[in-house]
């Protein structure tokens, strides 16, 4: 398959292959459990993957649900892979097994990101009793076979306090980056049985103290923020030039559910922010259509409300996290949270 010229061009996507999972967390976005029942077919997918390849996408994060609960996601990374498509994939680690390793390898997978949500008091009741030690398991197993691992942790008002807990506890592992990212009160986490508002600060505090640790990288995602005087080492970047800079959504990434619906983030996890389907019209059609991704490719300073709209920083930030905003208040163009307020 030929690759296709875009006018904004497609660097990254994230791919949920299946809603089917091993856990029901308290805060999952996406309700995952059971796989939907019209999940895209061995076949369609794997002309998923060739249709992201052809658009010069070079980098996919696949999850689920659970992505090893589907039985042909090794095809399906392959697809990718073969094609020099950078596949990383994120999972709870609960079902991970030592025979993995070798597809790991075999695949070319370039890391995996292993979900750890507070200490294991903290983390197993919001997800599964005993998933904290498998977990940790998962990320022995891989280190010791020298497979890279990050720790990714939602944040919530649970377990936000635990951070240096979860701390001390990672820098006994080898593992190479650790994201925190906030918890955006959709799917589960909307349900109300506790409050998905952090202080921004207080995350970022705590990774100024940390950033430059000798163990691995810790970093904020781009739900957290925005430009506080360190905003250039906070994102995982030692180099002080990883500054947020708006986000991507439909500019250069995508996410694709598993039933083949495209929106701009997967984390926009709402049918309003669907753009088309991958069973009626082509990755490169709902892509390169005008009336796609409207919110972001035709987004000027006017849209910003708020605080947003009188920052120094609107042009390059743009009122932050998309999704975060629009589960939080409703609203795309003003960052409820964000530090600088």
């Amino acid at each position: 398959m030929e690759q296709m010229r875009c006018y904004y061009s497609l660097r990254s996507c994230v791919w949920e292959i299946t809603l089917a999972c091993c856990f029901s967390c308290k805060y999952c976005g996406s309700r995952a459990g059971r796989a939907r029942e019209n999940e895209l077919s061995t076949e369609e997918c794997l002309n998923v993957a060739r249709q992201i390849a052809a658009m010069g996408c070079r980098r996919v994060s696949m999850i689920g649900g659970e992505v090893f609960m589907r039985h042909d996601w090794k095809r399906i990374v392959k697809e990718l892979t073969d094609r020099d498509v950078q596949v990383s994939i994120i999972t709870n680690g609960y079902l991970f097994s030592e025979k993995m390793i070798s597809d790991i390898r075999e695949l070319n997978i370039e890391s995996i990101a292993v979900s750890l949500d507070g200490p294991q008091k903290i983390h197993d009741s919001f997800r599964q009793e005993g998933s904290f030690q498998r977990g940790l398991r998962t990320i022995d197993v891989l280190t010791g076979n020298d497979i890279p691992v990050s720790v990714i942790t939602t944040l919530h008002s649970k377990n936000v306090s635990h951070l240096e807990k979860m701390y001390k506890i990672l820098k006994r592992k080898k593992i190479f980056a650790w994201q925190l990212q906030a918890c955006s009160p959709m799917g589960n986490a909307a349900e109300g049985t506790f409050s998905t508002k952090i202080d921004f600060r207080e995350v970022i505090h705590f990774v100024e103290k940390h950033f430059d640790n000798p163990y691995f990288a810790v970093g904020i995602a781009d739900n957290i923020g925005y430009y506080t005087e360190s905003e250039g080492y906070l994102r995982g970047n030692t180099s002080g030039e990883g500054v947020f800079t708006g986000c991507r959504a439909g500019l250069t990434s995508i996410g694709i559910d598993s039933v083949g619906n495209v929106r701009g983030c997967e984390s926009m996890y709402d049918e309003a922010f669907v753009e088309g389907n991958l069973r009626e019209r082509s990755l490169a059609d709902i892509w390169n259509d005008p009336k796609s991704f409207t919110y972001n490719r035709q987004f000027t300073l006017d849209h910003l409300e708020g605080k947003c709209r009188k920052c120094n920083y609107a042009e390059r930030c743009a009122a932050g996290c998309r999704s975060y905003n629009y589960f939080s208040t409703g609203k795309l163009y003003e960052s409820p949270y964000c530090a600088r307020h």
